[in-house]
């Protein structure tokens, strides 16, 4: 997906945290739709300038810059400290890695909220959650700002600190910033705990989310870049299933990527390809419904257009989980009712983000 944000800000994600209460286990890692949390979040801010993640290195979905604060394991302001220091830009987005449901447009609509005149300006734009609390680790603000609050904060520590910002709350920073607060409660929902984990697994495999999720895995997966009208292609597999035969529909779409890919790829050519593949499926079920009418001078070639379905094969209207979709850890408590689009993000007992 693209953005609607315009290029020129730079983003912080914070990925180094303990997960405590996930048993300390590696939770930028863990999977949700078959992609790493951290991946999902890096997927959202992928047309920021730079993206500074302040954590141990590894494998990413893009190419990230690296950061680490002192001491490792310091906290949320030392963090945001070392990665402030690989950032250019005047607007910086800081996000946490544990955002299943964050999109491009979420990023674009704190970036707005922040550009957005006012009486007084702002330092910042940040979401907020299903009981209306601030969550600072979604947020878009000015790189001025955060430095200004981070250096004054460093300055009123003991003289000679080697660490002046390790173990201090991320609200000694924010309560000096002019913020506006953007409702948001399901692209604020983390993943603090296997419950949540649980539900954002249960939530993208629901009807409405399932298509969406598993195209953009598999592009990612696939290294592409695409965007394309996915209602064309599925025209085409129910065309294709329902006027030649049901394995029609997968090797049709499959050949249109390819001509696609030959004639240069991008979306005009995917809808191009599609169009021809669309039309010679109409003419092939054409030439069929005549020849069952028994009008001389047709081909019956199709005769099994409207065949059942071939052992261990699905109708196109399926919308089953993802193929290799993991299942929720067996772990314990019952995993909450994910929330449809729209409503509340289902984490009500959440305690606020770094309290004490």
């Amino acid at each position: 997906m693209t953005s609607h944000a315009s290029p020129g800000y730079d983003v912080v994600v914070l990925a180094g945290g303990a997960a405590r209460r996930l048993g300390g286990v590696d939770k930028p890692g863990l999977l949700v739709g078959g992609r790493p949390l951290l991946d999902r979040v890096l997927t959202a801010c992928a047309d920021a300038r730079t993206t500074v993640v302040v954590a141990d290195p590894r494998p990413t979905v893009r190419p990230v810059r690296w950061a680490r604060e002192e001491p490792p394991g310091g906290g949320p302001l030392a963090a945001l400290g070392a990665g402030l220091r690989h950032v250019t830009a005047a607007e910086t987005v800081v996000l946490s890695a544990d955002l299943p449901f964050l999109e491009p447009a979420t990023v674009a609509a704190l970036l707005t909220a922040l550009r957005a005149p006012g009486p007084a300006g702002s330092d910042g734009a940040l979401l907020t959650d299903a009981e209306g609390r601030d969550q600072p680790l979604v947020a878009a603000y000015r790189t001025a700002a955060l430095r200004r609050g981070l250096t004054a904060l460093a300055d009123a520590a003991p003289p000679g600190d080697p660490a002046p910002l390790a173990g201090l709350p991320l609200r000694k920073l924010t309560s000096t910033l002019h913020l506006t607060r953007v409702p948001d409660a399901v692209a604020a929902f983390d993943c603090d705990t296997w419950d949540d984990i649980a539900t954002a697994r249960a939530r993208i495999r629901e009807h409405g989310h399932v298509l969406d999720e598993w195209i953009t895995a598999a592009k990612d997966e696939l290294g592409l870049d695409l965007d394309v009208d996915t209602g064309v292609l599925l025209d085409l597999a129910r065309d294709a299933a329902h006027g030649v035969a049901r394995p029609a529909a997968p090797l049709t779409t499959f050949l249109v990527g390819y001509a696609a890919a030959r004639a240069g790829g991008g979306p005009e050519a995917v809808a191009e390809a599609a169009r021809k593949a669309t039309a010679l499926a109409l003419r092939w079920a054409a030439e069929d419904d005549t020849a069952a009418d028994g009008n001389p001078g047709t081909s019956g070639s199709s005769g099994d257009s409207h065949s059942s379905a071939a052992p261990g094969t699905s109708g196109p209207e399926q919308t089953s989980a993802a193929p290799g979709a993991e299942a929720a850890p067996a772990t314990p408590g019952t995993p909450q009712a994910a929330p449809a689009p729209g409503e509340s993000a289902p984490a009500p007992d959440k305690p606020a983000p770094d309290a004490g």
